[in-house]
């Protein structure tokens, strides 16, 4: 055996002193309020104080700039290129009136006509609505994070120290902390959803099931330092019905199951998140789908119908976008979840940047990369709207659903409504976006024509 010299034991007592001292903390400020989803405030008032030093340090860069006569970058946050909602048919017209001087109504192709298809392609390169959305946004105010704004290369000797006492605050405290934090969420998500899973069918197990989903997700959410505010809460998903809400990232899942219970749908993976998808299916009648059934559209269909169908299980949380947007637009939905008939509870969710960027590039950062960026930030700040529900009208397809869904999300949420799918993330234009363009054009010459000889 080894003997611990006097000050080899006095250093082995201290670090079980602070050890103890650390999860009695936890356990008193963090856990135990998760639980009961209570919060001392502790949070704002953190949040209150991190926005005064943004403004000072700010303030104190864009004095420095004008001192050293250096230009400050100032994102464009509706574009560079002034738009005016006109359709093909008036800037044509306009086109031919001020050109050549003939009407719209003559049948014939114009040379000039071609150059309005030419502004419009160099007004796209230039000035890209869609692929804009794939990328981190840009903040006008620096938050002491080097990849958030440009300015930060204008930092006087004091906001550099600032900045580098908050690289030792963010990661060797904040980080330590949350990753606890983060391992105690899963850790209980995994064991209480297993534990839960053994009992019988009936009423206690459903209880217990979802306030062993909703201590969890609140432990996560207190992981990642989020303040979220919540409104119009009595519009809250239903049972039998489909939450849809726009997507920037994975924790998006987490900010509305900290608020409510949802039984969520995506497909089986392998290792950690395998793991506690077994767990968590258990516990609550999850909707997990093979890869080899994930494409198959009716089968995914049947499944979902039969779930909303039974009025005693959970509300189906549901991402319609199919990929993470920047948050500061909605693009458009994928129809399947507005054909099941089911009532639609949209949710809008806004994060503020100015604390720490939320959005999940993932062709750009892998899960491990992001989650260690969102942990390393400042906190995750954001406000959630509960809409009131909707229902698909008789007249009505599934693909005006989703898009009067999407209209109605946007406006709340304060984003860009776009027509666009998301999965130009990573493919092509489809050629159908180009050929509807051409029949557009092709409709505006045949039909004056046609008009033309009718008369």
């Amino acid at each position: 055996m080894f003997l611990l010299l006097p000050f080899d034991s006095l250093v082995v007592n201290l670090l079980g002193i602070s050890i103890t001292v650390l999860f009695t903390l936890l356990l008193v400020f963090i856990i135990v309020p998760a639980i009961f989803g209570v919060s001392f405030g502790i949070r704002k008032v953190y949040m209150k104080t991190l926005l005064k030093i943004f403004q000072w340090a700010t303030l104190r860069i864009e004095r420095g700039a004008k001192e050293k006569n250096h230009p400050l970058y100032k994102p464009y946050v509706n574009g560079i290129i002034a738009k005016e909602p006109t359709s093909l048919e008036e800037e044509i017209k306009e086109l031919r009136r001020s050109g050549s001087g003939k009407a719209l109504d003559t049948p014939e192709f114009e040379l000039s006509d071609i150059f309005y298809f030419c502004r419009k392609g160099i007004e796209t390169i230039m000035d890209d609505e869609v692929t804009k959305r794939f990328s981190a946004e840009e903040l006008e105010s620096w938050n002491l994070l080097s990849r958030t704004n440009y300015n930060f290369q204008y930092i006087s000797l004091r906001l550099t120290v600032l900045w580098g006492l908050g690289v030792l605050i963010r990661y060797c405290f904040l980080l330590p902390l949350r990753i606890a934090l983060a391992f105690t969420g899963i850790s209980l998500l995994v064991t209480g959803t297993t534990v839960v899973g053994y009992l019988p069918n009936g009423r206690c197990k459903e209880f217990l099931s979802k306030h062993v989903h909703l201590m969890c997700y609140r432990i996560c959410v207190r992981a990642l330092t989020a303040i979220i505010t919540y409104h119009d809460r009595e519009n809250r998903p239903r049972n039998g019905g489909i939450c849809v809400a726009n997507h920037t990232s994975p924790i998006d899942v987490i900010i509305l199951a900290s608020d409510g219970y949802y039984a969520m749908v995506g497909q089986v993976h392998g290792g950690l998140m395998g793991v506690i998808q077994r767990a968590m299916v258990k516990a609550c009648p999850h909707v997990w789908f093979e890869r080899s059934e994930v494409r198959d559209r009716h089968l995914v269909a049947k499944r979902l119908t039969e779930h909303v169908q039974d009025k005693s299980k959970l509300p189906i949380l549901i991402f319609p976008e199919g990929t993470c947007i920047n948050n500061t637009s909605v693009m458009m939905f994928k129809k399947g979840s507005f054909e099941i008939g089911a009532t639609v509870y949209p949710v809008a969710i806004k994060y503020d940047p100015q604390f720490g960027d939320a959005f999940w590039n993932s062709s750009k950062y892998g899960m491990v990369t992001y989650l260690l960026r969102m942990m390393t930030s400042w906190a995750i700040v954001c406000s959630v709207w509960y809409l009131p529900p909707m229902t698909r009208q008789p007249e009505e397809d599934a693909v005006q659903f989703a898009n009067r869904v999407k209209s109605a999300i946007a406006r709340q949420g304060g984003l860009v409504d776009l027509l666009w799918d998301g999965g130009l993330k990573r493919e092509k234009v489809k050629d159908a976006f180009k050929e509807e363009q051409q029949k557009l054009y092709s409709k505006m010459i045949v039909g004056n024509h046609e008009d033309r000889s009718r008369s």
